[in-house]
Formats: C-alpha cells, structure tokens, sequence
C-alpha cells in the first residue's frame, strides 16, 4: 500500500484567492522563551490550500460542511491527466473515457507544475472546469470533483455559476490539490474536513492510496 500526500503545505507564503488574507500563526508560548510549553494560534480563511466546498458557499441554505457524509469524501477516486488543457470543457470529459461508476473525479492539469516550482503568487491563468463541464460533471453523477489549484472554477466572471451549478447538485469541490507526479488512473482517496460546525468550507487532509 503505498499513501500519497495530495495536500498543500500551509505557511504564510501559500498563494490566497486575490483579497484573501494570508494565513497568521501566532506563537501564544514556545520553549525558547523559557514557556513550560509551545503553543500556537492560527488566523487564515477556510479557503486557504487543500479544502472542500460546502453547498452553504454558493447556495443559500445549503448545506454547511459538517453535514456533508464522509462517504463523499472518501472512496474510489479517478485522476485525469490534463496536461494540454487550457480549460476543463464538456470536450475534454468526453474523451476521458471513466471507469464505470466513477463518482469522484480528480484533475491533474498543468497546475500541479506551479506546485513544483513552488510559485507562491497567485497565478489567474489557472485551469478550471468551464460552465459546460460543471454541467457535464452535474449529469454524470459526479458526487466530488477535485482541482490541482486553488478552485475547480476559473477566476473571472464565471467563477460563481460554476460553483452554482456543481453545489446546487450536491457535487462537493475539492480544492488546493497537489497532484504533481501523480499517475492517471483510480486510487482510494481519503478526505477528512476538520469537523467544523456551521461553515461553508474546511481544510482537509487529503491523500491517495494506491
């Protein structure tokens, strides 16, 4: 069995969504200051590196994270190879050929090279599922879609309807992968949110197994 960590680090240099603020950790107490212990707070926005969406993020009164199953987020899981693809259209679905019964989709894209070389600024150029991939996604019965940046929409104008569409169907965006020398094919992934109650996103921890 072997377990790859598809999670970003988070320090105070990670990229943030423009206007996003960049994670603070606070040392309340450290060893080095003659403290009986180390202890450290931090101040950051749900959405900052490996996280999911809640339906509560785009769809009023939806659901917040903590009432999304955990059979969701972990289980049998597909990473696509995209690498010459400027953007995640109903087109490049099509020819993915899935595996039957394929209902958490991952996309490994030109994005997951950033991590590599470890750019810290954001970059708005990013790959992401067009309006009509959402809706392939939403008649596909994809019930979790993961992007190898910071969001699974593309930055502009239509970012929210995006959204709109795959958390209105209860299809759960997991964002901030990285899937830098990840293989194409299935794998067990393993998702799990802090257990946050009322929220409309969580970091996570996320890895495959394979």
């Amino acid at each position: 069995m072997k377990i790859i960590d598809i999670s970003l680090s988070i320090d105070k240099n990670i990229p943030v969504w423009p206007k996003s603020s960049k994670p603070n950790f606070k040392l309340v107490s450290s060893h080095k200051r003659g403290d009986l212990w180390t202890e450290t707070e931090i101040n950051m926005n749900l959405h900052t590196g490996t996280h999911i969406d809640a339906p509560l993020h785009r769809i009023k009164r939806g659901a917040s994270v903590d009432k999304i199953p955990l059979e969701i987020l972990s289980g049998p899981a597909f990473v696509a190879y995209l690498p010459k693809a400027k953007s995640i259209t109903s087109k490049e679905l099509d020819g993915l050929r899935l595996p039957k019964g394929t209902s958490r989709l991952l996309f490994r894209t030109a994005n997951s090279n950033l991590w590599e070389r470890k750019q810290k600024k954001f970059q708005n150029d990013f790959v992401a599922l067009s309006v009509d991939g959402a809706l392939w996604l939403a008649t596909h019965k994809i019930r979790l879609v993961g992007n190898d940046y910071l969001s699974v929409a593309p930055f502009g104008k239509d970012t929210a309807e995006v959204h709109r569409i795959l958390l209105q169907k209860g299809i759960i965006a997991l964002e901030g992968l990285n899937l830098s020398g990840v293989k194409p094919g299935e794998y067990q992934l393993i998702c799990l949110p802090l257990k946050l109650t009322g929220p409309e996103a969580a970091p996570v921890r996320a890895v495959l197994v394979g």
